[in-house]
């Protein structure tokens, strides 16, 4: 068995899937993993796969071509997964996929595909919360700033929605996770960036504490509670416990 492994982004995923098929060593002989890949195997060979633009868009060509471009959104959702086995079954996939053409989107009783559609399906889901739970803070009254700690990378999927809400406004979504940000400068495209821990903490210390819509909007949470009809299992389901700790209202 060959293990072809490499980075958890999305061209390092697209690369790997093109050299692993163009290995030509059979699609039963090989795997597909992401790094850092924990216990070693006996009787696997490893072959550390690195990022090259030109072959993850030659995959990228493919399969909105040979599928559909529904297909290729379906890929990349499933790329953005916590999962660690996301690359293998996306592979596997795609092997159905270049095979059956647009129709295996349809094919839902068919394991690989049932497979990235969950892994897609829980992508998505994640990114509507975050779309509902996400607040932002003022910093230094020149821009909005917010925190989030996902467990799907959801950073690309979550900024066209405020694109399209603020389009006129310098913000900010940092994942704590994976320490990426998306800046969106004002009337301008937003854009993915690394951040580092000091920056990170320089911000979160630069907040405006006093902003009068923190407190207005924590005495809105306040005065809308009920407390004869509160209902705490009810509120762990529509608000996981893990959202809560970058939200304003329970700071």
């Amino acid at each position: 068995m060959v293990v072809f492994t490499c980075k958890d982004d999305f061209e390092s995923m697209m690369t790997c899937i093109y050299d692993a098929w163009a290995a030509r060593l059979g699609h039963s002989n090989i795997r597909l993993a992401i790094e850092p890949v924990g216990n070693l195997e006996l009787f696997c060979e490893y072959r550390h796969v690195e990022k090259n633009q030109e072959k993850a868009e030659k995959v990228i060509r493919t399969i909105q071509r040979k599928i559909s471009p529904e297909a290729y959104e379906w890929v990349y959702a499933a790329a953005m997964s916590f999962q660690p086995h996301k690359l293998d079954r996306i592979y596997r996939f795609l092997v159905l996929g270049f095979s059956l053409g647009s129709q295996i989107l349809h094919m839902l009783h068919v394991q690989q595909v049932a497979a990235v559609f969950e892994l897609k399906r829980k992508v998505y889901n994640e990114c509507h919360q975050f779309r509902e739970f996400l607040r932002f803070s003022s910093f230094d009254n020149k821009a909005f700033f917010s925190v989030i700690e996902p467990k799907c990378n959801v950073l690309t999927l979550l900024s066209p929605h405020f694109e399209d809400r603020m389009p006129s406004e310098d913000w900010m979504i940092a994942d704590k996770t994976r320490m990426l940000s998306v800046v969106h400068p004002r009337d301008s495209l937003s854009f993915l960036t690394p951040i580092t821990q000091e920056e990170l903490s320089y911000m979160e210390e630069e907040i405006d504490k006093k902003d009068p819509y923190i407190r207005l909007w924590k005495s809105f949470f306040q005065s809308v509670s009920i407390d004869a009809r509160k209902n705490t299992r009810c509120q762990l389901n529509h608000l996981p416990l893990w959202f809560r700790k970058n939200m304003t209202e329970f700071q």
